[in-house]
């Protein structure tokens, strides 16, 4: 939503929020207490459903990072004076975002000339 405000209106909001993309953090959130899956499921998706939620239950407990750390690190950026639109909070996150990166700019390349050759002549 920040990002449309600013290209829409031409300035920046008055309210400061980056966007978090975080790893998974060590907290109650996987625990058998605090994480409830749906009944309903659709058939076509029971396989990777299963599976997905496997993988949650798999992570409980062994969650890379530390969320004592992750609230420090986000007063720090508040207390900056220039915001960046995101923060990828922690290694994973930082990985992932770099894979998108590098498959984007293939596709740039593998389609440029094609791309930019299609303004009105």
């Amino acid at each position: 939503m920040r990002e449309v405000i600013v290209r829409e209106a031409g300035q920046r909001p008055a309210c400061r929020s980056p966007i978090v993309k975080p790893d998974l953090f060590r907290t109650e959130l996987l625990t058998e207490e605090s994480t409830n899956y749906a009944e309903a499921s659709v058939e076509d998706y029971d396989e990777r459903r299963t599976a997905q939620i496997a993988f949650w239950k798999s992570q409980n407990g062994k969650q890379g990072g530390d969320p004592a750390k992750l609230a420090r690190a986000l007063i720090t950026l508040t207390d900056q004076d220039e915001l960046s639109r995101r923060f990828l909070a922690g290694a994973d996150a930082n990985g992932i975002a770099e894979q998108s990166i590098a498959l984007l700019q293939q596709q740039i390349a593998a389609h440029r000339e094609l791309s930019i050759s299609l303004a009105i002549d």
